[in-house]
């Protein structure tokens, strides 16, 4: 469904768009570009989002609690936007769901867009960053204080094995440990869990899974527990953030959705301000939105971690792009983060 809006840009609305950032000013100009004799580019009427649990998610949390995206679509020219929220528990159910037509746009893990931006030849890229935020693998097996520690007695809860950031970044972390060829080692212990359920079998000792590659605020309500510690930081390891979280779409999308994709960044980017402007608002609307137990306090400590960024700057992209075709899980090496990203964010310092 879609309708066409005449894209007449006042005073105010203009003001208002140069002071909100990079997507911004790209929504600017397209609402500036186009004919005022003329109907705009019709783009979707209705757009499908999907999310996961998780703190990473802050800003999509914050653009659909203060409904962002529809306002900065209004802006533009677009009229009333229907923005509807999916929530998932992985990123392989995300992919699923892009991949059948049933959302457009995922957020997710960066490496779940990797891997479907290989196997659709690009058809499948990012369309902008969301979050960046420190991983944990935890154990609640005090026998277990590095890597090599792991046995076959051991069950490590990942949201998906083998191409998840916590997977990835696991094997990275073998690798370190173990060798070149160790990559793989600690595979055969990994098992698929959403990150909600992982909490609860972890919380008990008479569950096999006993160990899970968290984030926040997962991490930090599993640390209350006084049998459960950290093996790994994930910020510690490659020292840099890695995204996490990032919205990524089909090219057919975003040629039918011009207008809309920037309007979308544009939301994400206003998301980000006011978590840098009033951190504890932020954290409030978060717990408000999602019912989470965490203190609001807990989460603005969260926010101030090193290796914490929420930003529309991809982080961390070839850094798993190398790894993926390392370990021949994509065909094509990416030369470029770009490469795999839309160009409305290439103005960005992404890596």
């Amino acid at each position: 469904m879609v309708r066409a809006s005449r894209a007449v840009a006042s005073p105010g609305i203009c003001r208002r768009l140069f002071r909100g950032g990079p997507a911004a000013l790209l929504l600017a100009g397209l609402v500036l570009a186009a004919p005022f004799t003329t109907p705009a580019r019709a783009d979707d009427a209705k757009v499908r989002i999907s999310r996961q649990p998780g703190f990473v998610y802050l800003p999509a949390v914050l653009a659909e609690q203060h409904k962002l995206i529809e306002k900065q679509a209004k802006a533009a020219g677009l009229g009333d936007v229907t923005v509807e929220w999916v929530n998932l528990t992985s990123g392989a159910a995300g992919n699923d769901a892009l991949l059948s037509g049933n959302i457009d746009i995922v957020d997710s893990g960066s490496t779940n867009m990797l891997l479907l931006n290989d196997r659709t030849r690009g058809d499948v890229k990012g369309l902008c960053g969301v979050g960046s935020t420190p991983m944990l693998l935890l154990t609640r097996n005090p026998a277990v204080k590095t890597l090599s520690d792991f046995s076959g007695k051991d069950k490590i809860a990942l949201p998906s094995v083998k191409v998840s950031s916590q997977a990835v970044l696991l094997q990275i972390a073998a690798k370190k440990a173990f060798g070149p060829d160790g990559a793989t080692r600690l595979d055969p212990l990994t098992v698929q869990l959403g990150h909600p359920d992982a909490v609860a079998a972890l919380a008990s000792p008479q569950n096999e899974v006993n160990s899970h590659f968290s984030l926040p605020p997962f991490q930090q309500r599993e640390l209350q527990d006084p049998a459960i510690h950290a093996v790994l930081n994930s910020y510690e390891l490659v020292g840099e953030p890695v995204s996490n979280a990032i919205f990524y779409a089909r090219t057919g999308w975003f040629t039918r959705n011009p207008k809309l994709a920037a309007a979308i960044v544009a939301a994400i980017d206003e998301a980000n301000a006011e978590i840098a402007k009033d951190p504890l608002q932020a954290a409030k609307d978060y717990i408000a939105a999602t019912n989470e137990k965490t203190p609001a306090e807990t989460l603005v400590a969260i926010m101030k971690e090193p290796g914490t960024n929420f930003s529309t700057t991809p982080y961390g992209i070839m850094l798993q792009a190398r790894h993926f075709y390392a370990m021949k899980t994509i065909k094509a090496e990416p030369k470029d983060w770009k490469d795999t990203f839309f160009p409305i964010v290439h103005g960005l310092p992404g890596k």
